[in-house]
């Protein structure tokens, strides 16, 4: 072995009171494949609940409105944690922190593992979302971290994917495993399980990659703020991601509902599919098609949006399986590229100094679009009916991604390309902000 070799292997952590230790690691190019595999099974957690949630509401009788409320404690949970831990792994260490955020993940799992009543589901999903904004940031500094010199936008490409593919790959692994498991509420989690030691053992095993002596951990709420120069801008791109988000929002949590109530189809595994359908779509969008379109991203993602929220009231009218996967894949699509175009603007357009407050603040909409307008369908279900109330949202979702593509029109060719001046800017994507 040689001596390099050997200084890959064995590391000194950042110094700290009692002195420096030595532990063994893997290489620097393992590690960034470990930390991308566990980057991809934490948030294969987040999702691995969708296809459940009939059963769940069978077993404890609570309502479409209780369900949508369970779904958006999730993102509450993400906002605490970005907001409270958004800096933590710059003071205590990248590996520390993504240790914390699989200690969550494996928590939740444990929690869904046991759970026989709804508080069982709020706690679970809870911890859940505090895994995914704790984990998912630090996980896509890490893999930029870890890459060679000059690899940071390939580095950020594989975060992406991770991310996503995670998101996508858990709707489809827990409804497959409880459509064959004879106990479907708990087997999901028990694979979960043993997938997050894999993923704790191969973070342990990574060096550490802030060098700088520790601080300790500090809370310290962030503040986003947004430059009165670029509200304007920002208005218009947070409108588009708005509706985007909110899409996902409601396929993520209401869509095995559509197909159970609706169109008397219940498997869990068509469930997930369904789903994962969407955040396919939604991954398409973000990596192959934002650079290509340019400054017509963003109007482009809102036109998808419309069409596809035609195609769900359509889906929903006449109660049509097809048309219901169709409309999830264009909107999915929409989404997606609304979201990475939306987040290039801003970068584009935000000072040097502020780029981080504004896509904070952007974050933080993203994260109230995917959990309140489900909230209000959950309620409008239980007062007039889940189709109503799904042909009532596609149409809100609809005009106000229309409202957004009006004011984005309604630019002149000056303004227009100042607010997308370039369309190869790449934004700093981080993990959570996929959803």
């Amino acid at each position: 072995m040689t001596a390099s070799r050997s200084r890959a292997r064995l590391s000194e952590t950042p110094p700290r009171a009692g002195g420096p230790s030595r532990r063994w690691t893997v290489p620097r190019r393992t590690a960034f494949w470990l930390v991308a595999l566990a980057f991809h099974i934490a948030m294969l957690g987040t999702t691995l609940p969708t296809p459940l949630y009939l059963l769940y509401q069978r077993q404890m009788s609570f309502s479409t409105l209780t369900t949508t409320v369970i779904f958006s404690v999730y993102a509450f949970g993400v906002l605490t944690a970005l907001v409270l831990f958004g800096q933590v792994s710059d003071g205590v260490g990248r590996r520390r922190t993504l240790l914390a955020g699989l200690a969550c993940s494996t928590l939740s799992a444990a929690v869904f593992l046991s759970a026989n009543d709804l508080t069982f589901l709020l706690v679970g999903r809870l911890l859940s979302g505090l895994s995914a904004g704790i984990f998912t940031g630090t996980a896509t500094a890490t893999l930029v971290d870890l890459a060679a010199t000059g690899a940071s936008d390939w580095a950020t490409l594989v975060a992406t994917v991770a991310n996503i593919g995670g998101l996508g790959a858990g709707p489809v692994l827990s409804g497959t495993l409880a459509q064959l498991s004879p106990n479907p509420t708990r087997f999901p989690f028990l694979v979960h399980l043993t997938l997050l030691a894999a993923a704790v053992v191969g973070i342990w095993l990574m060096p550490e990659t802030v060098t700088t002596a520790r601080t300790g951990p500090r809370l310290r709420v962030t503040r986003p703020r947004v430059p009165a120069a670029m509200r304007g801008t920002f208005t218009r791109a947070a409108t588009a991601g708005f509706a985007g988000f909110a899409v996902l929002g409601l396929y993520t949590s209401v869509a095995p509902s559509f197909l159970s109530r609706l169109l008397g189809l219940s498997a869990p595994a068509l469930a997930g599919a369904v789903v994962s359908t969407v955040c396919a779509a939604s991954a398409l969008g973000q990596i192959t098609l934002v650079r290509p379109l340019g400054r017509a991203a963003l109007p482009v993602a809102c036109a998808l949006l419309i069409v596809g929220m035609g195609l769900l009231t359509a889906g929903l009218t006449l109660r049509s399986l097809t048309l219901l996967v169709v409309a999830g894949a264009v909107a999915g699509l929409g989404q997606g590229i609304a979201f990475r175009a939306a987040l290039t603007m801003l970068n584009s357009n935000a000072p040097d100094g502020q780029r981080a407050e504004v896509a904070s603040a952007f974050f933080i909409v993203m994260y109230v679009a995917i959990s309140l307008p489900v909230i209000g369908v959950g309620l409008a279900a239980d007062l007039a009916g889940l189709q109503a109330a799904g042909v009532g949202f596609s149409l809100g979702v609809a005009l106000l991604a229309a409202s957004a593509l009006v004011a984005l029109r309604g630019q002149d060719g000056s303004r227009g390309k100042k607010n997308f001046p370039h369309a190869d800017v790449e934004p700093p994507l981080t993990g959570d902000a996929a959803w």
